[in-house]
This record gives C-alpha cells, structure tokens and sequence, in this order.
C-alpha cells in the first residue's frame, strides 16, 4: 500500500472518528438521545468495481451529516476480507448500503 493511499485512509478515518465524537458531545450538550447503532441502516454505500476494488462512501451520523469520508480497498489490502464479510459480500458492478459496525 502506498503512503499516500494509507495516509488518505487514515485522515478519513480520523475524520469520521472525530465527527462522531462532536456529534455525540453536541448531542449531550443539547440533551438529544444519541442515535443507537442498532437502529442505524446505513452510514453509506460500497460499490465493487469490475477489479474487485471495494469503495466505501461514508458518512457520519448526527442529528445532520457532517463529515464524509472515501475508503478504497483492493484485493491485496490485508482489511479487504473483513471487509467484504461486514458487507454480507459483493461482487463486481454491485452496490449496497452499509450497516454501522456496532
């Protein structure tokens, strides 16, 4: 993996991480009850490429969307079985939502 393609991964994981945690304290501040991960359906959408190149368009949850992220994973990346286990599987050309990992 190169160190462009991990640092992006990383800052995007960052990011979402971040976001989450600011919505949580914004939520408590404003004495909203957190969203529970159970009863979240998607926080986005992965598509296969013909490749088999898995990428996640991402979103953070909050009582609005405030951070977006793109996490691409190749054949050869060591999460990509993980990851295409969390999706339920996914071949080339298919697209589907993606559950919160709770």
């Amino acid at each position: 993996m190169s160190y462009q393609r991990l640092l992006r991964r990383t800052l995007a994981a960052t990011a979402l991480l971040a976001a989450a945690g600011f919505a949580a304290t914004a939520s408590a501040q404003f004495k909203n009850a957190p969203i529970p991960c159970v009863g979240v359906e998607s926080i986005g959408t992965a598509d296969m490429s013909a490749d088999g190149v898995i990428t996640l368009h991402l979103h953070s949850l909050a009582p609005d969307p405030i951070a977006e992220g793109v996490l691409t994973y190749a054949p050869d990346d060591p999460q990509y079985d993980e990851i295409k286990k969390h999706l339920g599987g996914i071949a080339p050309g298919e697209s589907k939502q993606v559950r919160p990992w709770c």
